[in-house]
């Protein structure tokens, strides 16, 4: 396994109104992050919010290309970010104790914060179609060109973590330092990985190596 310590390139926040970063994702111009009572869509160039959608927000959020989806206590909500007008609504597999989210394939990819584990469900019916197991609490869970990681958060620890997503081995780590954890993580599709800093309220770049 590879290992190495994290280089975080950029701290955004803390934000006004906002204790807590749970999940984060990527619309291809700005940053979406979760923080309990809303979604708030963060210019990661000025770093300044542009705009928020008032929608339970306590745990992962994605983006299939057009459409958010957010972990809301123990569904998956579809979002138009447009209208912020909840279109869709299925069961998260955790029932309320889901973490991370991410698309990719055509399917949700949903963590399993103290299971250790990655559901990969149906995006319209909530229905699971495999799972993958780690050896460590999940929180935020990405692909990156063909590659599953996924954050882990135990105690003052934190981690990336690149998995095989058919065992579930880890084959390369970079480590948070120490007291900065990893609440939420979405790749941005070229050098970053953006990552949810929990209570700090912090949304931080970290290099992709």
């Amino acid at each position: 396994m590879k290992q190495s310590a994290a280089e975080i390139l950029r701290e955004y926040g803390p934000f006004a109104d906002v204790d807590d970063v749970c999940g984060v994702t990527w619309d291809g111009q700005q940053v979406w992050f979760a923080s309990g009572e809303k979604i708030n869509a963060l210019d990661p160039d000025s770093g300044k919010t542009l705009r928020s959608i008032d929608v339970a927000a306590h745990a992962g959020t994605a983006f299939d290309g057009e459409h958010l989806f957010q972990i809301a206590e123990d569904q998956i909500h579809k979002i138009d970010p447009r209208t912020g007008q909840i279109l869709n609504t299925i069961p998260a597999p955790g029932g309320g104790n889901d973490s991370g989210l991410t698309w990719a394939e055509g399917t949700l990819w949903v963590g399993q914060y103290r299971e250790r584990k990655i559901h990969q469900i149906d995006p319209e019916n909530g229905a699971i179609l495999r799972t993958i197991e780690s050896n460590r609490f999940v929180t935020g869970v990405t692909w990156v060109e063909g590659a599953l990681w996924h954050g882990t958060w135990e105690g003052e620890e934190s981690e990336l973590r690149r998995i095989d997503a058919k065992t579930g081995e880890v084959l390369e780590s970079l480590t948070m330092p120490t007291g900065i954890g990893v609440s939420g993580l979405e790749y941005d599709g070229g050098e970053r990985f953006f990552c949810g800093g929990g209570g700090s309220g912090k949304v931080r770049v970290v290099r992709r190596p």
